[in-house]
């Protein structure tokens, strides 16, 4: 489930509240863009762009304004979507407070994201994004596509879109 905290912009819920979402990996610059682009979408799609900031970073810096892996791209093209306009950045833990939900990929990601939350409160929003398919969640990690090929990168495409799918799925209710 989506944890239940209070809006991070400070408005009272139900009334123009933005829930606040970031998705990050290791490089910010496959699974986390791809995250970030399909969450997006659904969202956009919803007619709920405005109440929901979502974004991706990663816990290194090694890419920091670079745009996305060109696999990465192309799997999202292939899929039919556009993440052209991302551009790597390096999570910064003091947004944690400005943020409702933090999802990681992998238990490495998890753990440092938990070890840079400030507060018990923001250590409990860092969650694993497999956590919300019940079909995945078992896996419990999104296997990190960079040394591979591009089955590789569809495939791990394919679980992110299902897990977004699901968390979708649990905010619009909340949302709308």
């Amino acid at each position: 489930m989506v944890p239940h905290s209070p809006p991070a912009d400070g408005s009272p819920p139900g009334r123009g509240a933005r829930f606040r979402v970031s998705f990050v990996c290791t490089g910010n610059i496959c699974r986390s863009p791809m995250a970030e682009v399909l969450l997006r979408t659904r969202i956009e799609q919803a007619g709920l762009a405005s109440r929901v900031h979502i974004e991706s970073s990663g816990t290194g810096d090694w890419h920091v304004g670079e745009p996305a892996d060109p696999r990465t791209l192309a799997a999202l093209n292939r899929a039919g979507y556009d993440g052209s306009r991302h551009r790597a950045r390096q999570f910064d833990p003091t947004d944690f407070s400005l943020l409702d939900l933090v999802v990681a990929f992998d238990r490495s990601q998890e753990r440092t994201l938990r070890a840079w939350a400030p507060t018990d409160v923001d250590w409990a929003k860092v969650r694993m994004l497999l956590e919300f398919d019940p079909d995945l969640a078992p896996l419990r990690e999104v296997p990190d596509p960079y040394y591979s090929d591009d089955n590789t990168f569809d495939r791990v495409l394919g679980m992110i879109d299902r897990s977004v799918t699901a968390l979708f799925h649990q905010l619009a209710p909340a949302l709308r």
